[in-house]
């Protein structure tokens, strides 16, 4: 008697997984949710500015430190945090004090006294500060596991003050004049920056043969920057209804300072990535990075514009 073989058991394969969200939807859900925060809080009042903007400048320097640190780097990232900290309320309050008498000046005038007295606490900090650096990498050394000398940290530290911190409190410089906080500024400002970036990426895409920068971004064109340039003046001389204060070549040569130094600081950021070997700064944003991807421009635009608005008001 044959016996059949036994029945070879069926194979079960796993469910497959659900399909997660795409990188598409990603970017437009977080983008939208990004940019609610940032315009309402720019709107609702001084405060929810200051607030949201001292954060994201921490967070930024965060990155910053963060990538510092890949590169092999050990940079006082808690004690620079504070530093920049004192650095955002410290330029807000010489700005505030010196021009705001409503509750946000108030309240900064109770912090940090009048504009005189601030000025020379922020003083005093910037110049203590190396020395207080110093003092950390002598209280550490030798540090194990690391080849890069002490001095190295104490001036990766200060750079990322004086690229990040520095250039993002100027926006108080920005958004408040001698009748106070104006909202508008820094929604002009916003206006400003997307035009660029618009401008250069649809221009870029159509015509873009001639790179610009290619071995630190190879992705923008002569093109684009030129097509950013102009549609940053356009929008620069539609701001007169939303400022029509402002004169026409105040806003000319306010936009044009955008789409000159903002694509310089996203190349600027650009070389810092690829100098570390990451590809976003961060990932507090999915599929945008980090918000030092976000807000690099800011970081030569802010000077810039601070400069001009000092001279010319």
């Amino acid at each position: 008697m044959t016996t059949s073989p036994a029945p070879t058991p069926a194979t079960t394969e796993p469910p497959a997984d659900k399909p997660g969200m795409s990188n598409l939807s990603q970017r437009i859900i977080f983008g939208l949710i990004g940019a609610a925060l940032l315009l309402g809080s720019v709107w609702y009042s001084a405060w929810t500015f200051a607030l949201f903007f001292g954060a994201v400048q921490m967070r930024m320097l965060w990155e910053f430190y963060r990538m510092m640190r890949q590169a092999g780097y050990k940079p006082a990232a808690l004690l620079g945090g504070a530093i920049s900290a004192l650095i955002f309320i410290g330029v807000l309050g010489v700005v505030v004090v010196n021009n705001v008498n409503d509750s946000i000046g108030q309240g900064m005038h109770y912090l940090v006294g009048d504009a005189h007295s601030a000025g020379i606490i922020l003083t005093g900090i910037l110049l203590l500060l190396p020395t207080i650096l110093i003092l950390r990498e002598m209280m550490a050394w030798p540090r194990e596991n690391q080849q890069l000398a002490p001095f190295a940290n104490v001036g990766v530290a200060l750079l990322g003050l004086l690229y990040v911190s520095l250039p993002m409190s100027l926006l108080s410089v920005v958004a408040f004049t001698e009748t106070g906080y104006d909202y508008r500024r820094i929604f002009a400002l916003l206006l400003l920056v997307w035009a660029s970036d618009t401008g250069a990426y649809a221009a870029g895409k159509t015509f873009g043969k001639h790179k610009l920068a290619p071995k630190i971004s190879p992705g923008k064109t002569w093109e684009g920057a030129i097509g950013g340039f102009v549609l940053t003046l356009v929008v620069g001389w539609g701001l007169g209804y939303l400022l029509p204060e402002l004169s026409l070549t105040y806003r000319l040569v306010a936009a044009g300072a955008v789409a000159v130094f903002g694509p310089l600081g996203d190349l600027a950021e650009s070389m810092l990535k690829r100098s570390v070997g990451v590809k976003d700064s961060g990932r507090i944003m999915p599929g945008h990075g980090g918000l030092l991807d976000r807000f690099d421009a800011f970081l030569f635009i802010l000077p810039v514009l601070a400069l001009l608005q000092l001279l010319f008001g």
